[in-house]
């Protein structure tokens, strides 16, 4: 189920980021309103995660179907403990990654003030605290928990920079605070501390092998039993360009535009039709890059976009995520949740 029935368009405010456009940005969320702001993976869309109208209003605004549950953001440790029950395990992790590109979900608080709707009606609750000094001082304006999903249209490709932003949802939202490209480019890595097992939901920010390394343990696969979605970010078709996604192309079809990582490009990759994630092959940098390449690539008037094969390790397990997600056949955006 999805609302579709958003708040009509009106001029979306535009900020530079400083101080007072925090404070403005701050009062328009707890006042319930709509505000994009940065973070270090991608671009947020904010509401105060404590108001069912402005996460009611959220949700109309992304298209987002309302299974799918919101990751609330607060900007210190000390909030983010309050807000859950925090196993040694979680608390392990949070110490180790907080601030930063984590969202753990655990068991909600009794007195938890994050709505229902937010939570999409789930007993636990995703958490993060972003590291990122703009959205640190826009939540702490805010006073509230702060849902902040991508600040794009549910199922397109995310958004890094402002720009992105305002491609979706210019007109929609209240203020956009800009602070130029996002650092890291994909988002945060999703862990399940909800019983004696911790689970990957999601790879993101942190990889893998760091978060085993703090555990002391690899992490568990996560469960596949047809319950209720515990994250967002797990439809099969996500983060998806208009234009069909191949992967792991080793040649370039006539018509298509080409999404390279590292040298040499495939046979037949057009260089004008060609962006390359990184061309020394760095993961870092191609996760940086993934969301502003797709969309640029998307934007050509080209058949499809074949994209080369990326390693399966630390960040690259994410990148490659996201673009099975791109990939995977529309017919399924609302299936095989995790």
């Amino acid at each position: 189920m999805t609302i579709n029935s958003p708040d009509a368009p009106h001029a979306t405010l535009r900020l530079a980021a400083d101080a007072n456009a925090s404070r403005k940005a701050g009062a328009i969320l707890a006042g319930g309103g709509l505000v994009a702001f940065p973070t270090e993976t991608v671009y947020g869309l904010g509401a105060d995660a404590t108001d069912a109208k402005a996460i009611a209003r959220l949700y109309a605004t992304k298209g987002r179907p309302l299974f799918n549950p919101l990751i609330a953001h607060v900007d210190t440790v000390e909030k983010a403990l309050a807000l859950g029950k925090f196993s040694q395990q979680a608390r392990r992790l949070a110490e180790a990654f907080w601030p930063g590109p984590l969202t753990l979900v655990v068991p909600a608080a009794p007195d938890c003030p994050v709505c229902e709707l937010a939570r999409a009606g789930l007993p636990s609750l995703a958490i993060r605290v972003p590291d990122h000094p703009v959205a640190r001082a826009v939540l702490a304006a805010a006073g509230k928990p702060i849902a902040a999903p991508s600040a794009n249209r549910s199922g397109h490709v995310s958004p890094t920079n402002p720009a992105h932003v305002l491609a979706d949802l210019d007109g929609l939202l209240d203020a956009l605070v800009e602070a130029g490209p996002t650092q890291i480019g994909v988002e945060s890595t999703i862990v399940a501390c909800l019983d004696e097992e911790v689970r990957l939901l999601r790879p993101g920010g942190v990889p893998r092998e760091a978060l085993a390394r703090v555990l002391g343990h690899p992490l568990s696969a996560p469960r596949t039993d047809g319950t209720k979605p515990l994250a967002p970010g797990r439809l099969a078709s996500h983060y998806a360009p208009r234009h069909p996604v191949r992967l792991d192309a080793t040649a370039v079809n006539p018509g298509e535009a080409c999404l390279a990582f590292g040298t040499p490009l495939p046979p037949g990759a057009d260089p004008a039709l060609t962006l390359n994630l990184s061309e020394s092959g760095s993961l870092v940098e191609a996760a940086a890059n993934l969301y502003r390449h797709l969309r640029a690539l998307d934007a050509l008037p080209v058949t499809g976009i074949a994209a080369m094969g990326i390693p399966d390790a630390a960040l690259g397990e994410a990148i490659r995520d996201r673009l099975l997600r791109a990939a995977a056949p529309r017919e399924t955006a609302q299936e095989n949740f995790t």
